[in-house]
């Protein structure tokens, strides 16, 4: 039976699954649009900067603004959508917006602090991240990192109102609107690379980010939720929001912990290697954005409803349905990649700076990259569905699991295999985390519809 005759009759008569679908499909169309403008803005990079000690300092300094915004308004997302809905389908529309109001506002002070923190802590920690950098190399990191700062709070204000857009089935224009990103960052690193070096990554990164939040920031407006950072108080919905979000930040806290382990061992190995780590991720986040970002997206509005009306036949359709349907399609995804490594990266970065030496490093890291999408796209519909239930706290214990075991098989592998021995731990502790998820699943729901 072909993939397509297996997929088409997990649809039959479940208008959920193809309101799914259909989010889900708008959300990958735009999604795919980003990502090849954004594969266009590596291209650009590639060919300016190389694998040079400057990218290496710029990628180094871009990591912590990146994790905080996953930390602190990923976090906040994951633990405000499921209220947020039940409170403007059971409170009212007003009742919804003082809720938003409070979480973004708690958000942003949570944000800016947190970005303060960093800046003060920065001479301290940097040492850490990038242990074998040089002193040269870590002090234009530590510079770099200063000026990328501000991109935390308006990224932060961005996924927040895109978050919100998406509780109203508004998909699509969000889902494009970050492709104003790349684009600021090709124009910057085309026109302005031989006058700034690598500075005209960070100017064009802080243009690309204010122009993407405004962006949705009017649509949220324009679509009935009013950009507002006001307090509301402490009611009952708020402190809900807050209990959730404590085992969320904190599971956040301990995956980013393993994104630093990443970048500090391959900081441990030859020069290039964290580059080389983060060239050949950008083709297993293009698919696990595509696909596990488009599904994870796509679901929380209906998990949510569906669990608020304790319809648990329809949970247990929805998860089996997304579940089939992301290993169908992921898993040949990862194979292609597997097979092509070495050709594709080939293709998209062999000119300028980066030569065939390069690319006999960045291969055999992609596809040891590649083995986890299959077990990542999957997992994230039980992740979501744990979430939208309401216990965070399994997410906390999952994620201290997979700390414990990226370090353990970073040392282990890394040893026989260098930095592709981290791509390959990342692959395996995904594996780890699909069947934690799965197994809780079925412990959460109830035993007469369980599978």
């Amino acid at each position: 039976m072909s993939p397509l005759a297996q997929i088409v009759p997990l649809f039959q008569g479940a208008s959920i699954n193809r309101r799914i679908f259909r989010a889900a499909a708008s959300v990958t169309a735009a999604g795919m649009l980003v990502k090849i403008v954004a594969t266009m803005k590596e291209v650009a990079v590639a060919g300016v900067y190389g694998r040079s000690d400057a990218l290496d300092a710029f990628l180094a300094a871009a990591l912590i603004p990146s994790l905080l915004i996953n930390l602190i308004s990923e976090s906040m997302n994951q633990a405000l959508v499921p209220t947020l809905i039940r409170v403007r389908e059971q409170e009212g529309r007003e009742r919804a917006q003082q809720l938003l109001s409070s979480s973004m506002l708690w958000m942003c002070v949570l944000l800016a602090a947190a970005s303060a923190a960093m800046a003060l802590t920065a001479r301290g920690f940097f040492p850490l991240i990038a242990s074998h950098f040089p002193a040269a190399k870590l002090d234009l990191s530590v510079r770099l990192f200063y000026a990328l700062l501000p991109v935390v709070l308006i990224t932060g204000i961005a996924t927040n109102c895109t978050a919100v857009l998406n509780t109203l089935e508004r998909f699509a224009l969000p889902a494009l609107a970050p492709v104003v990103i790349p684009v600021a960052i090709i124009v910057g690193t085309l026109l302005l690379s031989s006058r700034l070096g690598i500075w005209a990554m960070v100017y064009a990164n802080l243009a690309g980010a204010l122009i993407h939040a405004a962006v949705v920031a009017w649509m949220m407006n324009a679509n009935g939720y009013r950009f507002r950072l006001r307090w509301h108080g402490m009611t009952e919905a708020t402190r809900e929001v807050a209990h959730q979000y404590g085992p969320v930040l904190l599971s956040g806290v301990v995956a980013s912990g393993g994104l630093l382990v990443d970048q500090s061992m391959a900081a441990m190995l030859p020069a290039g290697s964290v580059s080389a780590l983060v060239y050949a991720n950008r083709f297993v986040s293009v698919v696990l954005t595509l696909l596990a970002g488009a599904v994870s997206t796509a679901v929380v509005p209906y998990f949510s409803g569906m669990i608020a009306a304790q319809d648990w036949a329809g949970c247990r359709h929805t998860l089996r349905t997304w579940v089939r349907l992301t290993a169908l399609v992921s898993a040949p995804v990862a194979l292609l990649l597997i097979a092509g490594s070495h050709l594709l990266i080939r293709i998209a970065f062999q000119r300028g700076a980066f030569g065939p030496r390069d690319t006999a490093v960045v291969s055999p890291v992609l596809a040891l990259y590649a083995i986890q999408i299959p077990f990542f796209v999957s997992s994230r519909v039980f992740y979501r569905f744990i979430v939208a239930m309401r216990r965070t706290d399994l997410v906390l214990y999952c994620g201290i699991l997979n700390l414990a075991l990226d370090v353990i098989l970073n040392l282990i592998l890394m040893r026989w295999f260098g930095v592709a021995g981290i791509a390959l731990a990342t692959s395996l502790w995904t594996v780890s985390t699909f069947f934690f998820l799965w197994y809780w699943t079925r412990k959460l729901l109830p035993s007469e519809v369980s599978s």
